[in-house]
């Protein structure tokens, strides 16, 4: 029974090794090849940037955090109601499938201008991005979910009177959860990216302001520091909703 938790820990632990492993060597071929910090600062001055400057990237932090959670919690319902309402109302497949794919054909970045001009450049552009970039991969992967289902089991499911709601709620839902759960592993990643980059197109804070801040005053060991830190918030978000798959849904 403790199987489980052990290979948990067991892959954390590979985890850190891996982590301290590619510092290690990062460090000694900063140090050992002379790498000047625009090529390639040593592990232990961009810790050091990032304890000397701390508390501005604890604020950046938090901000690009609060944009990539709300977008990711918008989009995450965006897509899983859009991919129900085309199940239970099979017409509308054909309307709103090929509009999302045409939506999601051109890179998210490329919307940035124009929803930068629509919602300004505070909070709410960046939540914007972030969820039509988190909506079309849920999308996708909650229509593949609720497709899963066996023909067989619907007619029997039906037959003792069970409705759409019904079906997709007590049936479909449970059946298409793995998926969705992992659509959602794989856009927590893609939420704090997509924030970023609108930060740096146009912001007031945030990780992906203070890059760009730190590249045109060429301080590349911020720009470092920024980014060591927005891998960790990545794999925080990344962790969580992995630790949410294993706690709760176990017939995966």
């Amino acid at each position: 029974m403790n199987s489980q938790p052990n290979e948990n820990l067991r892959q954390i632990g590979r985890g850190i090794a891996g982590a301290l492993l590619l510092a290690v060597v990062w460090e000694l071929a900063a140090r050992g090849l002379n790498l000047p910090a625009y090529v390639l600062p040593s592990v232990s001055s961009i810790l050091a940037g990032i304890v000397s400057d701390a508390g501005n990237l604890l604020d950046a932090t938090a901000f690009t955090a609060g944009e990539a959670l709300a977008g990711y919690v918008i989009g995450c319902g965006i897509g899983m109601s859009l991919a129900v309402l085309v199940t239970i109302i099979p017409a509308a497949r054909g309307v709103v499938l090929p509009l999302a794919t045409a939506i999601n054909s051109v890179p998210v970045v490329a919307y940035s201008p124009l929803v930068l001009l629509w919602f300004g450049m505070g909070m709410a552009s960046k939540v914007v991005m972030v969820a039509i970039a988190v909506s079309f991969t849920i999308f996708l992967s909650t229509i593949a979910g609720l497709d899963r289902i066996d023909r067989k089991t619907v007619d029997l499911i039906r037959s003792f009177g069970a409705g759409q709601l019904a079906i997709v709620w007590r049936l479909r839902l449970p059946t298409a959860l793995p998926l969705i759960i992992a659509g959602m592993r794989v856009s927590t990643v893609r939420s704090v990216l997509v924030a970023i980059v609108t930060e740096m197109l146009g912001a007031y804070g945030g990780l992906g302001w203070v890059i760009y801040q730190a590249v045109l005053q060429i301080d590349f060991v911020k720009v470092w520091a920024a980014i060591i830190v927005a891998s960790t918030i990545s794999l925080v978000f990344f962790g969580l909703i992995s630790f949410v798959e294993r706690r709760y849904v176990f017939w995966r």
